[in-house]
Parts: structure tokens; sequence; C-alpha cells
């Protein structure tokens, strides 16, 4: 069967990632506006915490970017035995890797967090949420990879289901929690982390449910347990690998940057947890095109039709773009209407409005760089693709230093360094498709 790579093939696979990621970010916004609420100590703490939580989850997420790239390959091969046959290696490996996780989280986050942390409202603030959310990894590991066979077999509707699934789930314990209600405990940050926990323990019943119910089992030889196969666990991890260290460092530098941004006061981190916010929310769409670009990608290759490559990407930038920049235009309506769902303070709103028009600029364009970037690892070279991140890195990390260190920019002008990721990003990804040699890989 051939795979389709029009607009509207791209829209179909994109838009469930779309829907699902709204729910995601819902969930993120009703995070940081109730926390907002409760105090400018709980909105930083949050910050710092959420971020040193994913940067940790990174490691999962980069396994399952790679599962998803090879079933992606074995579905476009038309070998959809080796399809259910990954499923189940990949999930022996995130079952250990989750444990081990959740150990590092509880043992060493809070000595970490205390070395560089600067504030000690903050630190223990986020040393509450995290003894809590670390419990999570448990849940969101296999999440994951419910999430790289879904997307890899381009079924992506699912998402859409089990993230506003998870979302209603998680506002409701969100507001209970934090803050008392319905007969529940008052726990304050504490409290949105279990909301989170909670939420992802409902979202993995949700996928075996669906799964056992809804999925070809016998077609995709899923949950067939078989005996460990090396040569597979080799191909998973020389694929994985990569996007596991390249994930992780990605997060591990925006951490480093909430760090530098503590360090200039609780008010700049403060703002600057709303931005993150707000800016994950405009770039909902630039992922979930990009997740499909990486999917049709490894596809179209998988058929034996490396040429239709560079066009999907195209296609897909286009759509991602007009996306991003109806959703910036909206914003600039009022931003002073999207600042207030997060905070009530005068003073904090006026302060987050030029940081909001910097990454408006930013954002318009991502839709280029990430989906130049998710095709060069949709090839299946993602080591490559590591070598790229480490390098754009790299000059992000400078040049944060220098706008924050040196130069002793406001926090509006500390947020620029999102146009070096971007461009950096953009030109390293679209050097190695136009010209490294790709088109023969093997995944």
């Amino acid at each position: 069967m051939r795979i389709k790579t029009d607009y509207r093939n791209i829209w179909k696979i994109a838009y469930p990632i779309i829907l699902g990621s709204v729910a995601q970010n819902i969930i993120a916004l009703t995070d940081t506006a109730f926390l907002g609420h409760l105090s400018e100590v709980a909105l930083g703490a949050a910050a710092i915490a959420t971020i040193f939580y994913f940067a940790v989850v990174m490691l999962g997420w980069g396994f399952g970017l790679g599962t998803q790239i090879v079933i992606a390959r074995r579905f476009g091969e038309g070998n959809y035995e080796r399809v259910g046959k990954t499923f189940d290696h990949a999930l022996y490996f995130l079952l250990i890797l989750a444990i081990l996780l959740l150990g590092f989280m509880q043992i060493q986050a809070p000595p970490i967090l205390k070395g560089i942390v600067q504030s000690d409202a903050i630190f223990q603030a986020s040393t509450d949420y995290i003894s809590v959310r670390a419990w999570g990894i448990l849940f969101a590991c296999v999440n994951l990879l419910f999430r790289a066979f879904y997307i890899g077999i381009a079924k992506t509707k699912v998402i859409s289901w089990s993230t506003a699934f998870m979302a209603i789930i998680n506002i409701f314990f969100d507001y209970a929690l934090i803050f008392g209600e319905f007969g529940f405990p008052e726990m304050g940050i504490k409290g949105a982390a279990l909301a989170s926990v909670i939420a992802e323990a409902c979202v993995l019943v949700f996928f075996l449910v669906y799964t056992f119910r809804k999925t070809p089992i016998k077609k995709y030889q899923l949950f067939a347990f078989p005996k460990v196969d090396r040569e597979l666990y080799s191909r998973l991890l020389k694929v994985s690998f990569p996007m596991m260290i390249q994930n992780f460092l990605a997060l591990s530098c925006w951490f480093v940057f909430f760090l530098l941004v503590e360090k200039m006061g609780e008010r700049e981190l403060a703002i600057s947890n709303i931005i993150r916010s707000i800016y994950v929310l405009i770039m909902v769409p630039v992922w979930a095109f990009a997740s499909a670009a990486n999917t049709l990608v490894s596809q179209v290759l998988g058929e034996g039709e490396p040429k239709e490559v560079m066009p999907v990407i195209f296609r897909t930038i286009k759509l991602s773009f007009l996306a991003v920049l109806a959703l910036v235009g909206i914003s600039l309506i009022s931003p002073e209407l999207v600042i207030s769902i997060y905070t009530d303070e005068p003073s904090l709103i006026v302060e987050t409005k030029p940081v909001l028009y910097v990454i408006f600029g930013a954002a318009l364009l991502f839709p280029i760089a990430i989906t130049l970037f998710q095709g060069v690892s949709g090839t299946g070279n993602t080591f490559h693709a590591m070598l790229i991140e480490i390098v754009v890195l790299a000059c992000y990390l400078g040049g944060v230093y220098l706008l924050i260190e040196v130069f002793q920019l406001s926090i509006s002008g500390v947020w620029v360094s999102e146009y070096f990721y971007a461009g950096f990003l953009a030109f390293g990804s679209w050097l190695y498709l136009k010209f490294a040699n790709w088109k023969d890989s093997k995944v």
C-alpha cells in the first residue's frame, strides 16, 4: 500500500496530535494558572521543578521517538509482525528505565536542586513538587510507548482522545487538591504534582483498554512477549540512544536557562514561567506537524521512495507555519487577556507583555526549524541529528550566558535567545538534508 504524502494526509496525521497536544497544554496552562493564583513562589518553583522533571523524562521520550521511527519504517515495509515485536522489546526497556529514573528523582533531585537554586523558598517548593511528581514516571514511560506506536502506524486519533481524557482528570484533581475543594485536602503545589500522577495513571488504563478492544493485536503481534532479540535491541538502541541524549540535553539546557533566570529574581522567574506556558501552547501545531513529517519520512523511506522526503517536509512546513501564524495573530488581539489567565497582578501583566512580543516572532521561525530537524530524525540517522542538536544547544547556551551575565539585559532581552536556537537549528538541518547521504539509511 503506497503511503500518501499530500497535504490532506499530513493534516490527517497531525490534527489528532494537535488536539491531543492542546489538551496536554491545557493541563500545563491549568497548573500554571492555579499556581499563579496561589503565589509567585509556587509559580516560579513549578517552572524549575517541571522542567527538571521533563529533562529526566526526556530519556524515555527519546527512546519512544526512536521506537516510533523504527515502527514507522516496519509499517512502511508492510512488516506488521515486526511492529509488535519492536513494541514489546521497547516495553521491556522502558519499564526498567522508568524504575531507574524514579529512583534517581527521589534520591538525587533534592541535593541537585539545593546546589543550584538560589532562593530557599523556591527550593523547598520545587522539592515538594518533585517528591510527588516523580511517581508519574512509572506511567509516563509506558504512555510514551503507546504514543510512539500509534503515531508510527499513522493512527493518531487515539492520542487526542487519551490526552483529552487526561486533561479532564488533571484539571479536576488540580483544583480539588491545590485548593482543598470537594472534600479533598488542601495540598498546594504538592496537589498539582499528585493531580498529574493520577492523570498519567488513568491514561495508561485508557490506552490498555483501547488497544485490547480496538487495535488488531494479532495483526501486529502486540503483547506476544517474545524472547529478547539482541539484534532488534541493537537496532532500537542505535536509533533511540542518540535521541535520548539529544532530548535530555535539550530540556537540560532549558533547565539551565531557567536557573540563570532564577538568579535574576523571583519576578523574572515568574514572568518566564508564564511565557513558557504560552510559548508551549503556541508551539502545539509545530510539534504535531513535525511528528507527522517524522513518521511520513520514515514510512516513505521504508517504501523505497526517498524522492518524496523533501516534498513531505516542505508541505508540512507550510501547514505548520500557517497554524502558528493564526495563533500569534489571535494572541496579538489582546495580549493582556492571554497573560491574565495566569495572574491577576497588574504589574506582573505589564512586565510580561514585552516578553510575549519577543516570543511571537521566534515562534514563527520554529515551523521551519523543528520540521526540518524532525525530517533529519525521520531518516533514521539520529546520531547525526544529535550532533546537530549539540552544536545548536552550545550556541544557544552561549547566547543566553552573554545576554544575562555579560550584557545583563532585561528579561525580554534574554528571551531573544530563542531566535538563536531556531535559526541555528533550521540552518544545520537544512544543510544536512541538502548535502548529506541519508537516502539509503537503514533502520
